[in-house]
């Protein structure tokens, strides 16, 4: 499959997570971390991908790792550094928290859906929306910068305010979106694998 070459992909690290109590993206899952799963399933996408995150511990991967502009911002913070760093048009933001994510899913809904060159496009399903599974235009920057400034920094409130899609995920995908944040959620992922 052919990479996308004017796509840059953003995986937000977050911190140390209080719910998780732990780096989540190093959480273990199937013997491997969140993020390994999150990287194998981007690698096909693009070439420019980036770790939001000041822990040295994910330089293991050899992908740049990008300190957050303004600190303990959320995911506002995060995708803020995104724009402010990327050199293309469409950014793939995604969570580290979502292990069971896919290629096929990726490019099932966003980039090779109709919304690829809207503002925000974001994945959801039948009750949940998911924005840290989506694509964020450069040309938000402007209304995350002022989202910061402001301190107003419930994500979805700021996309509500833009011009967005969601996009409805088929029932059969739905667990390809789960993020998991808890040790108990974590454990109720395990014991669903066969």
């Amino acid at each position: 499959m052919q990479t996308q070459k004017h796509i840059s992909i953003y995986i937000l690290c977050g911190g140390k997570s209080s719910r998780m109590q732990t780096e989540k993206g190093l959480v273990m899952f199937n013997n491997k971390p969140f993020i390994e799963w999150i990287l194998e399933a981007v690698k096909p996408i693009s070439n420019q991908i980036y770790l939001i995150t000041e822990n040295t511990d994910y330089s293991i991967y050899n992908y740049p790792l990008l300190a957050d502009i303004h600190k303990n911002k959320g995911p506002v913070g995060g995708i803020h550094t995104a724009l402010t760093h990327t050199n293309t048009q469409q950014n793939l933001i995604l969570s580290c928290d979502i292990p069971m994510i896919s290629t096929h899913i990726i490019n099932r809904y966003l980039i090779n859906s109709k919304v690829i060159n809207s503002n925000i496009a974001f994945v959801s399903d039948s009750t949940r929306d998911y924005p840290l599974i989506g694509m964020y235009s450069v040309n938000n920057l402007q209304k995350f910068e002022d989202a910061i400034q402001q301190n107003h920094l419930k994500l979805m409130s700021l996309i509500q305010a833009s011009t967005y899609h969601r996009i409805q995920v088929a029932s059969r995908d739905f667990e390809a979106l789960y993020n998991i944040n808890t040790k108990d959620e974590l454990r109720t992922l395990i014991q669903s694998r066969p």
